[in-house]
């Protein structure tokens, strides 16, 4: 199983009234763990403006972007790292609006609804009383996000990912011992099958009660409870 974690840093609020992304990052995770691979790109707005709010959220100026490539250059290296998985952001109807509306300026078919799932929603599941903010799941989780002073898309994509995996229950609900250790007993032989269920020991493991233990035992059930107790006539 494939997963983007993913964040993005923008110029303003709303994609809907033009505002572009000046930031992607994004981090892989196969079957739930870290495969190394990641994508980043700081982005040339093409003349659009950041909105002073924006730029004390994440620090990145028009300045620091002139020779920055375009979303337009780096699409096609977006989509080969991106499509062919699901993509987890926190609000991500927020990301996606901004990414789908990138995708729409340049002709390309925006992502489905369908392939994204939103952590914030799944935060807001596990902790109704919240706060769910990125910062305030880290809290929550222990996970050290004292190096994050501002908002950066790569950074806050690989606090995401620890954060999606402990919500999710931590690496124990990502474990998957290998089908030679767990379908083996000490001795090799197998004891438990392919689903996980119990099967047929190879072998009945020894009595760890010896006969003096199961005589004292016969001798107190017939002192206290009488040598009519239904315990003695089953033999218990």
């Amino acid at each position: 199983m494939r997963e983007i974690i993913f964040d993005t840093e923008t110029t303003g609020l709303k994609a809907s009234e033009g505002e572009r992304v000046i930031e992607i990052g994004g981090v892989e995770l196969v079957n739930r763990f870290a495969s190394g691979r990641t994508f980043h790109h700081y982005i040339n707005p093409e003349g659009r403006p950041i909105h002073p709010d924006a730029q004390r959220v994440h620090g990145i100026s028009v300045d620091d972007l002139r020779d920055k490539p375009t979303f337009a250059k780096i699409a096609d290296e977006f989509l080969e790292f991106f499509l062919g998985a699901k993509l987890i952001a926190h609000n991500a109807p927020f990301d996606m609006g901004f990414i789908n509306a990138e995708l729409a300026r340049i002709g390309r078919s925006a992502i489905p609804p369908a392939d994204v799932v939103d952590t914030l929603e799944i935060a807001r599941r596990r902790h109704p009383m919240g706060p769910n903010s990125l910062d305030a799941l880290c809290a929550r989780y222990g996970i050290d996000n004292s190096h994050r002073t501002k908002h950066g898309a790569l950074l806050d994509a690989e606090l995401l990912a620890e954060v999606y995996i402990e919500m999710l229950g931590g690496r124990q609900a990502s474990l998957d011992l290998p089908a030679s250790s767990a379908n083996a007993s000490d001795d090799g032989s197998p004891n438990v099958i392919s689903s996980g269920r119990q099967g047929t020991r190879p072998r009945t493991l020894p009595p760890r009660l010896s006969e003096a233990d199961l005589e004292r035992h016969r001798a107190f059930v017939e002192e206290s409870l009488g040598p009519d107790s239904i315990w003695s006539k089953t033999g218990g």
